[in-house]
């Protein structure tokens, strides 16, 4: 969808809502030429907190309890 400058400066508001609802863009347009688009921001099912932020991102593989069988030895 195109909407001209001063059309989207009057329906700012509503277009954003528009927008965030439908989920498409709006091209924003000055003497017919686009110089701006609204787009609908993705919804981010992720919290903002850096706890589990890396939650799906890593496989185990085997047992982590099992030994390996390698002997560790302190060194004096």
């Amino acid at each position: 969808m195109n909407i001209p400058a001063g059309e989207f400066k009057a329906k700012c508001l509503k277009l954003m809502d528009d927008v965030q609802k439908s989920q498409r863009e709006i091209v924003i347009t000055k003497y017919g030429k686009p110089v701006a688009k609204l787009v609908p921001v993705k919804d981010r099912k992720r919290s903002s907190s850096i706890i589990g932020m890396l939650k799906g991102t890593s496989r185990i593989h085997g047992d982590l309890i099992e030994p390996t069988g390698e002997r560790w030895e302190a060194d004096d």
